[in-house]
């Protein structure tokens, strides 16, 4: 659990991914989309990636865990969360006080 909260607290946007996954594709998407530059972990090809993988399904309390997005250090959610965000105007305002967007 160290390793992800570390990751996420290092960078604006995180996005814990497996390549594999279409909803994860379509959350990176989104957001290079809106002009974010998210650092993406993706879980199947990191060495510690099955580590992360349980932490997060710790954290989250469900499985599959991906895709997941921290923005400022904080855990936002999954797909389900980022476009109920995005679809009522509050992703982008979210995205400028993380320092992710400057427009």
């Amino acid at each position: 659990m160290e390793t992800v909260m570390r990751l996420a607290s290092e960078h604006a946007v995180v996005i814990y991914s497996l390549t594999s996954c279409c909803m994860c594709h379509t959350i990176k998407r989104l957001f290079l989309e809106l002009g974010v530059n998210p650092s993406i972990c993706e879980l199947d090809e990191n060495p510690k990636g099955k580590e992360m993988e349980r932490a997060l399904v710790q954290i989250l309390g469900r499985r599959p865990p991906v895709p997941v997005v921290f923005i400022g250090g904080k855990l936002v959610g999954s797909t389900d969360r980022i476009m109920s965000l995005h679809l009522a105007g509050g992703l982008v305002p979210l995205l400028r006080n993380a320092g992710a967007l400057w427009l």
